[in-house]
C-alpha cells in the first residue's frame, strides 16, 4: 500500500482548486476565474485501492504586494518542505512567463520527486504539447510529465497513478473516512466569498475577507443558523458589495446560501453584513483570525 502527501503547486489560475475537487470528488476548494482565488492551504485526502493519497491545495505563487500575500505565497512555499511529491501545476493555455520561471527555479530546489501537470489541455492545440512538454524537462527534469484537463477530466485517472507510483509505501495517514483538515467554519466562510468574487468587479475581491461571526448547528427543525460579515478595505467599497436598496447583498446571500444548504446538507439561515476595516490586509492579528500561517522574520 502506498501513502503520503502530494503538493498541487502552481501560479494563480493555474486550475489546483479544480484538480482538488476532481480528485476527492467533492467542492473543498473554491473556484474563480480570478487570480488568488485560493488564500489557504486545503487539504483534501482520496482513497484508492493502492492506497491513500492526501492532496494539499496551496495559494498561487505570486508577487506579493501585501502581508496577506505574503502569508499565502508562504503557505504554498513552505508546503514544499513536508511533501512526498509535488505536482507542478501549469496553465498550458497560456505561454510561460517570468512567474512560471520563478516557480520553477522554485521546485528544482525541493527535494521530493516532481510531476509535471500540465492543465487545461481542452483548451491548447494538441500540436504544442510535446513541444512544450520537452521544455519543461529539458529546463527542470520531471520524474513525470502528465498532460490534463481538470474541467472535463480529461487523463486525471493517468495522472492519479502516476502520482501513486512516488508514494512511498506505508500505512494510511488518516481514516479512512477523513475527507479535509478544514473546521466547518472554514467552508462557511470560502463559500460566501466566492458568491463576492463571482458577483463583484475585478479590483474589489482582492481587498474582501469574510469573517463568521456566529455559527450555530442545525436545530431540531434542521435549521442552521450563521452570522457572518464581509470586510472590505475601504469604504468606498462597501456601497459596491451592498448594491442598490440592498440588491447585490441580497444576491450573494441567496447564492451563497444556496451552496451552503449544499455543502452541510441542511437549511440555512444567513445573516450577512459588510464592514469596513481599513489595512485588513497588513493587519497580523487578523490574518491570524483567517488561518493564514505567520512565517517569522518575514518582511513585505
Amino acid at each position: 500500500m502506498k501513502a503520503g502527501l502530494v503538493a498541487l503547486i502552481g501560479r494563480p489560475n493555474a486550475g489546483k482548486s479544480t484538480l482538488l475537487n476532481k480528485f476527492v470528488g467533492q467542492k473543498l476548494a473554491i473556484v474563480s476565474d480570478k487570480p488568488q482565488t485560493t488564500r489557504n492551504r486545503i487539504a483534501g485526502v482520496r482513497q484508492y485501492p493502492q492506497g491513500q493519497i492526501v492532496f494539499l491545495d496551496t495559494p498561487g505563487v505570486h508577487k506579493p504586494l501585501h502581508r496577506l500575500n505574503v502569508r499565502m505565497v508562504d503557505a504554498a512555499l513552505d508546503t514544499l518542505k513536508e511533501v512526498d511529491v509535488i505536482a507542478v501545476v501549469v496553465d498550458g493555455s497560456e505561454p510561460g512567463g517570468g512567474g512560471d520561471r520563478f516557480l520553477m527555479d522554485v521546485v528544482k530546489k525541493a527535494k521530493a520527486p516532481r510531476v509535471l501537470v500540465l492543465n487545461k489541455v481542452d483548451l491548447c492545440d494538441k500540436a504544442s504539447l510535446l513541444p512544450r512538454l520537452a521544455d519543461y524537462e529539458r529546463d527542470v527534469g520531471f520524474a513525470d510529465l502528465v498532460p490534463v484537463s481538470a474541467k472535463t477530466g480529461e487523463n486525471i485517472d493517468r495522472l492519479e497513478s502516476v502520482l501513486l507510483s512516488h508514494l512511498p509505501e506505508g500505512d494510511p495517514l488518516y481514516p479512512e473516512d477523513y475527507l479535509t483538515d478544514q473546521p466547518e467554519r472554514f467552508f462557511v466562510a470560502e463559500l460566501i466569498r466566492e458568491q463576492v468574487l463571482q458577483q463583484t468587479h475585478d479590483e474589489l475581491p482582492f481587498s474582501t475577507a469574510v469573517v463568521v461571526d456566529k455559527f450555530e448547528e442545525p436545530d431540531e427543525k434542521g435549521l442552521m443558523r450563521l452570522f457572518c460579515t464581509i470586510l472590505v478595505d475601504r469604504e468606498s467599497q462597501k456601497p459596491i458589495l451592498v448594491g442598490k436598496g440592498g440588491s447585490r447583498i441580497k444576491e450573494i446571500g441567496t447564492a451563497a446560501r444556496k451552496e451552503l444548504q449544499q455543502f452541510f446538507d441542511t437549511r440555512v439561515f444567513l445573516d450577512l453584513h459588510v464592514k469596513v476595516r481599513e489595512g485588513w490586509r497588513e493587519d497580523e492579528r487578523m490574518l491570524d483570525s483567517l488561518g493564514l500561517p505567520a512565517k517569522r522574520n518575514r518582511r513585505v
